[in-house]
Protein backbone atom coordinates (compact mmCIF):
# COMPACT_ATOMS: atom_id res chain seq x y z
CA UNK A 1 0.00 0.00 0.00
CA UNK A 2 2.89 2.56 0.88
CA UNK A 3 4.89 0.93 -1.57
CA UNK A 4 2.82 2.61 -4.39
CA UNK A 5 2.78 6.10 -2.47
CA UNK A 6 7.00 6.00 -2.27
CA UNK A 7 7.09 5.20 -6.45
CA UNK A 8 5.16 7.81 -6.88
CA UNK A 9 7.31 10.24 -4.85
CA UNK A 10 10.36 9.38 -6.55
CA UNK A 11 8.79 9.28 -9.88
CA UNK A 12 7.58 13.25 -8.59
CA UNK A 13 11.15 14.23 -7.25
CA UNK A 14 12.52 12.76 -10.61
CA UNK A 15 9.98 15.12 -12.69
CA UNK A 16 10.63 18.73 -10.31
CA UNK A 17 14.37 17.84 -10.95
CA UNK A 18 14.62 17.78 -14.64
CA UNK A 19 11.60 21.08 -15.04
CA UNK A 20 14.51 22.41 -12.41
CA UNK A 21 16.63 21.79 -14.75
CA UNK A 22 15.03 23.32 -17.60
CA UNK A 23 14.16 26.58 -15.81
CA UNK A 24 17.77 26.79 -14.79
CA UNK A 25 19.22 25.80 -18.13
CA UNK A 26 16.50 26.26 -20.42
CA UNK A 27 16.60 25.63 -23.54
CA UNK A 28 18.43 22.21 -22.43
CA UNK A 29 18.79 18.52 -24.25
CA UNK A 30 18.05 15.15 -22.94
CA UNK A 31 21.39 14.10 -23.02
CA UNK A 32 22.87 16.80 -20.68
CA UNK A 33 20.33 16.56 -18.35
CA UNK A 34 20.59 12.64 -17.86
CA UNK A 35 24.39 13.37 -17.61
CA UNK A 36 23.69 15.51 -14.99
CA UNK A 37 21.68 14.05 -12.88
CA UNK A 38 22.57 10.22 -13.79
CA UNK A 39 18.89 9.19 -14.41
CA UNK A 40 18.53 7.31 -18.07
CA UNK A 41 17.76 8.91 -21.52
CA UNK A 42 14.05 7.17 -20.99
CA UNK A 43 13.59 7.95 -17.41
CA UNK A 44 14.26 11.83 -18.71
CA UNK A 45 12.36 11.55 -21.95
CA UNK A 46 9.64 10.10 -19.88
CA UNK A 47 9.42 13.28 -17.21
CA UNK A 48 10.02 15.85 -19.92
CA UNK A 49 6.42 13.88 -21.64
CA UNK A 50 4.89 14.64 -18.67
CA UNK A 51 6.45 18.00 -18.10
CA UNK A 52 5.13 18.60 -21.56
CA UNK A 53 1.56 17.15 -20.71
CA UNK A 54 0.60 19.80 -18.06
CA UNK A 55 2.23 22.57 -20.19
CA UNK A 56 4.90 23.52 -17.94
CA UNK A 57 7.64 22.89 -20.48
CA UNK A 58 7.67 22.62 -23.98
CA UNK A 59 10.42 21.48 -27.17
CA UNK A 60 12.52 23.92 -29.04
CA UNK A 61 15.10 22.74 -31.65
CA UNK A 62 17.83 23.60 -28.90
CA UNK A 63 16.12 21.44 -26.29
CA UNK A 64 12.92 21.78 -23.46
CA UNK A 65 12.34 25.47 -22.66
CA UNK A 66 9.53 26.91 -20.39
CA UNK A 67 5.97 27.70 -20.74
CA UNK A 68 3.66 30.59 -19.50
CA UNK A 69 2.26 28.06 -17.08
CA UNK A 70 5.96 27.44 -15.32
CA UNK A 71 6.03 30.48 -12.98
CA UNK A 72 2.62 30.16 -11.85
CA UNK A 73 2.93 26.21 -11.18
CA UNK A 74 6.48 27.23 -9.66
CA UNK A 75 4.86 29.46 -7.36
CA UNK A 76 1.96 27.49 -6.16
CA UNK A 77 4.27 23.64 -5.38
CA UNK A 78 5.55 24.61 -2.13
CA UNK A 79 1.94 25.07 -0.58
CA UNK A 80 0.79 22.04 -2.54
CA UNK A 81 3.64 20.06 -1.23
CA UNK A 82 3.29 21.10 2.36
CA UNK A 83 -0.68 20.40 2.09
CA UNK A 84 0.51 16.97 0.86
CA UNK A 85 3.29 17.09 3.96
CA UNK A 86 -0.14 17.92 6.38
CA UNK A 87 -2.69 14.86 5.10
CA UNK A 88 0.47 12.59 5.71
CA UNK A 89 1.08 14.04 8.89
CA UNK A 90 -2.67 13.42 10.09
CA UNK A 91 -2.44 9.58 8.78
CA UNK A 92 0.39 8.62 11.16
CA UNK A 93 -0.92 6.19 13.39
CA UNK A 94 0.78 7.27 16.51
CA UNK A 95 0.67 6.22 20.46
CA UNK A 96 -1.39 3.57 20.11
CA UNK A 97 -0.69 1.39 23.06
CA UNK A 98 -0.90 -1.92 21.61
CA UNK A 99 -2.90 -3.53 18.67
CA UNK A 100 -4.82 -6.10 19.90
CA UNK A 101 -5.27 -9.56 17.54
Amino acid sequence: MIDRLEKEVDMLERHLQVLRMVIENEPIGIVKMSNETGYPHHKVRYSLRVLEEENLIEPSSQGAITTEQTSEFVDDLDEKIDSIIEKLDDMKIEDVAEIEN
